[in-house]
Order: C-alpha cells, then structure tokens, then sequence
C-alpha cells in the first residue's frame, strides 16, 4: 500500500511506471465475476469489464460495508496487477484509514493497493480520469463523501469512455450520497449483514445485503445476501438466508437515507 503526497503528479508517475513495466498491461474483457454462481448468472457473467459500477452505502452506519464490499470485488481480479482507490482527505477523515492487515485478513494483498489521497473533489475527479486509463490496473476505486456535483453526466460519460478504451473496470464508491442520473453500468445499494457465527462462537464471515438499484444491462431490483469466504477467496451464499432476499423494511421506508445524517 502506498499513499502519495502530490496525488495527480504521483499518480501519473506510477501508471507511466507500470505501463513500461508491461506487468499484466494487456487490455481486459469480460466479467468481474464475485464467485457466487447464481449471483453471476443473473448478470451474464457479473460485473461488465470496462464500465463503471456505483457503490452506496444503505445509511450512514453502511459506509464501512460498501467500502468493504467494493474492495473485496475488486481484489477478486486475477493476477498481480495493482488496484488504484482513490479517495478524497475529507473521507479519509470520515470514513478511516485503509486498514492493510486487515486487507490481508481478508485474503487479499495490499502491495496491490496503490493509494492515492486528493484535497478536493476536483482533484479526485482528474486523477480518477488518468487513472482509468491505466490499462496494467486491476480495478480502479474511486471514493467520495456527500454530494459530487462535478461528478454530472459530461464528466460521467468521459470517465466511461475511457474506462472502455482501456479495459478498466471502475468501482464508484459513493458514501453519505443519494442516487442521481450516471452513465453507470449498475447501482448497488450495500449493507452490513449479520455473519454466520463460526464454532467456538468465532466472528463469521462478513455478510453483506445487495440490492440492484438499476442496470443497463436488465432489469433491476433484486436483492441478495452475500458472505465472504476468505479459503475461496470468493463471495458465497449467506448460510441461512439463501441468495434472493425480500426488500428490508427500513429500505422500504427510507429513500437510502445517507443524506440526512
């Protein structure tokens, strides 16, 4: 894991370094799958390669999760090619460190992670747009707290450009932040699930609620229930709950209300 102080300089930097390294630099296609079967049968495959992926937290109390969730989707691509999250100051301040052990707990390898910090969401959007088209990058996460009203569908559709011309799926994680129109391939809406509770009573896997908010690809509005197996390095399904879930009713009542906290 490696943070810079001089994001966009340092970020350039480290892709101009991997794309002369030519480590894993070849453009790829296809699906991010999650290792559930039936969950990636229900989206042709999983996650589309090369487009874009939103992320919200259920509530504010679910940030944690959806970080978590968007993290372990995108460790799951093969190989040793390194991860850009990118992250504004503010949500580090909010939301906490990337905990490294606990990255490696979890079955993942944070040498992979490549870290980078901005002042503001300006500076978040143009690193995100050159990092995007690093195509010797496994994933690139890109962070954000409240309201990103740069993030608008000029800027959306230039981030899915390019993350269609180099082959780069793009996770957008966004926290204490409601739904507005994007170019996005899929929104999610991700909670915290109670774990499996393992012998000995050990803490379980963790657990995560889905819900599809929208596809471009079909219809959405499906809900699951997912576990991590860290062995499998894989998502499976919860243990007593089974995969297709009935809408909770705080989502029922509540418009995914990170915008009041």
């Amino acid at each position: 894991m490696r943070e810079s102080s001089h994001p966009l300089a340092g970020l350039r930097q480290r892709i101009a370094r991997i794309a002369a390294s030519g480590v894993e630099s070849h453009r790829a296609e296809g699906w991010l799958a999650s290792g559930h079967a039936r969950f990636d049968d229900a989206l042709q495959g999983g996650l589309a390669i090369g487009h874009i992926h939103e992320f919200f937290a259920a509530d504010a109390l679910d940030a944690t999760s959806a970080a978590a969730f968007a993290a372990l989707v995108a460790l799951r691509t093969p190989g040793k090619a390194p991860l850009i999250w990118l992250r504004t100051t503010d949500a580090n301040k909010r939301s906490g460190r990337i905990y490294a052990p606990g990255i490696a707990e979890l079955g993942g390898d944070p040498d992979r992670l490549l870290l980078v910090e901005t002042a503001d969401p300006k500076m978040l959007l143009a690193c995100a747009n050159d990092a995007i088209r690093c195509a010797g990058s496994a994933a690139v996460i890109v962070e954000s707290w409240g309201k990103f009203p740069l993030l608008d569908l000029t800027a959306g559709r230039r981030l899915a450009l390019g993350a269609r011309d180099a082959g780069t799926t793009l996770l957008m994680l966004r926290l204490n932040a409601v739904p507005t129109p994007s170019v996005a391939e899929t929104r999610w809406s991700v909670a915290a699930a109670a774990s499996y509770a393992l012998e000995a009573n050990a803490p379980g896997a963790p657990a995560f609620d889905l819900e599809l908010l929208r596809w471009r690809g079909g219809p959405a509005g499906t809900c699951w229930r997912l576990d991590w197996n860290h062995d499998e390095h894989a998502f499976g399904e919860a243990p007593l709950s089974g995969a297709l879930l009935p809408l909770p009713a705080r989502r029922a009542m509540a418009s995914h209300g990170a915008a009041a906290a």
